[in-house]
């Protein structure tokens, strides 16, 4: 793994202005420290980070040479929940500890029958999709929600 390009930076989305390749990465894939990635280019890299951080649509990571591959949220199976009382369903979701994307008419959390079943006696309209997942960050800014073990 030493001879591939390394990236040890991480570029937070608004703050680097052109990338020359891509990378797109689940929700889950994008939580690492150390790994071998693919660009859509194929070219494969290694990531290489101080610690493990949460990467979002819209960051970029340097390579050791200087160019940048920003990150790209991937196509994932996601359900999709919607209803009268949306605020009233968001709490639920947090509360539960789920990602969770939130939307002005919609929440979308990934796929998962106890929290579908949940919602499902809760009044909640659901739509399985399968669209890029971009859940907000944790309270204190970037990063992952976690269970009350945290």
């Amino acid at each position: 793994m030493s001879d591939l390009p390394t990236a040890q930076i991480l570029h937070r989305h608004g703050a680097w202005n052109t990338a020359g390749d891509t990378c797109t990465l689940s929700y889950d894939d994008r939580f690492l420290r150390r790994k071998v990635l693919e660009t859509s280019a194929g070219k494969r890299f290694l990531v290489d980070l101080e610690h493990t951080e949460s990467l979002d649509h819209g960051d970029a990571l340097e390579l050791n040479d200087g160019s940048l591959i920003e990150v790209q949220a991937a196509a994932e199976e996601l359900l999709e929940v919607s209803g009268d009382d949306l605020v009233r369903l968001a709490w639920h979701v947090g509360n539960r500890h789920t990602p969770c994307q939130i939307e002005t008419d919609r929440l979308l959390i990934q796929r998962d029958h106890v929290m579908q079943d949940m919602l499902t006696l809760l009044g909640a309209t659901l739509r399985e999709v399968v669209e890029p997942f971009t859940p907000e960050g944790g309270a204190y800014g970037h990063g992952r929600t976690h269970s009350h073990e945290h």
